[in-house]
């Protein structure tokens, strides 16, 4: 079997992937509009991308499955403070004084995720 997308109910599929796409920096699928009912974000092969489908409803309570990113180019705590000022918000904090934790956020639309530390602040 092979994991083609990850699929997140939205009240806008196409601000919410605006979103994610900044966060990634990875592309909306070409042709994807403002006011379409799904909206992907194309991730880099084999990655799954994001799809961002319309629903009528609001979130209402905590996701059961969310993701955990490792940020590839920043540390943990850098990448916390960019994904906030890109419209993120912090749902609770894990860090520990002594460097290890993670903390879990929020997207615009309150969908959990959570932001690791890379293998090198682990290591030393």
């Amino acid at each position: 079997m092979i994991l083609r997308h990850i699929t997140i109910d939205a009240g806008n599929p196409y601000e919410l992937a605006q979103f994610w796409s900044n966060v990634t920096g990875w592309p909306i699928a070409d042709g994807d509009v403002p006011g379409d009912e799904e909206v992907l974000v194309v991730a880099p092969a084999p990655v799954p991308g994001l799809l961002f489908i319309a629903v009528p409803e609001a979130k209402s309570v905590k996701n059961r499955v969310h993701i955990d990113w490792v940020p590839d180019q920043r540390t943990r705590d850098e990448e916390v403070d960019r994904l906030l000022t890109l419209g993120a918000t912090i749902h609770e904090d894990h860090r520990k004084p002594d460097g290890p934790g993670w903390v879990t956020m929020h997207d615009p639309e309150h969908n959990e995720f959570c932001i690791e530390r890379r293998q090198s602040e682990r290591t030393g």
